[in-house]
């Protein structure tokens, strides 16, 4: 599993014009799902997502997670974190896992990070046409891979 995680003031997600989900001060999660990504992987995110220290305290240091900003986090789903720009200029999505597989995982990261981090968690629409408007706090975005665990 890969996620593009952007620390924001405010986030929201829109289908067909429509408003499906907003937060505040929070996380923004894009996450792909790949062909071989197991319950580990997501099991491993979610713990490092949920406490991820990069808010500030009073000090302005990064020191404080979402659970203690008592921050809300958006989750997106985002097949095209896989791509493969390796031969050609066209992407490839050959190790984006399909709909029977990625829908599942990306339903129960979503459970298990409600449960985990005990913030709001709110989603897109997985597989639609999103549109998505962010505020990007600092600018802090953090890219986290459950097969490259830097």
């Amino acid at each position: 599993m890969r996620t593009v995680i952007q620390r924001v003031s405010e986030a929201s997600v829109a289908v067909e014009g429509a408003v499906v989900a907003q937060i505040q001060t929070g996380l923004l999660i894009l996450l792909g799902i790949e062909d071989n990504d197991t319950p580990d992987d997501a099991d491993w995110l979610v713990k490092k997502i949920a406490q991820l220290r990069i808010f500030s305290d009073a000090q302005g240091l990064m020191n404080l997670s979402v659970m203690d900003v008592q921050g809300e986090l958006l989750v997106i789903s985002q097949f095209t974190l896989h791509a493969s720009t390796k031969k050609g200029n066209r992407p490839s999505f050959i190790k984006a896992a399909k709909p029977d597989k990625a829908i599942p995982m990306y339903e129960s990261f979503v459970q298990q990070l409600d449960a985990t981090s005990h913030c709001p968690v709110k989603t897109g629409i997985f597989g639609a046409d999103m549109k998505v408007r962010l505020l990007n706090d600092g600018p802090v975005t953090i890219i986290m891979d459950s097969k490259n665990k830097e």
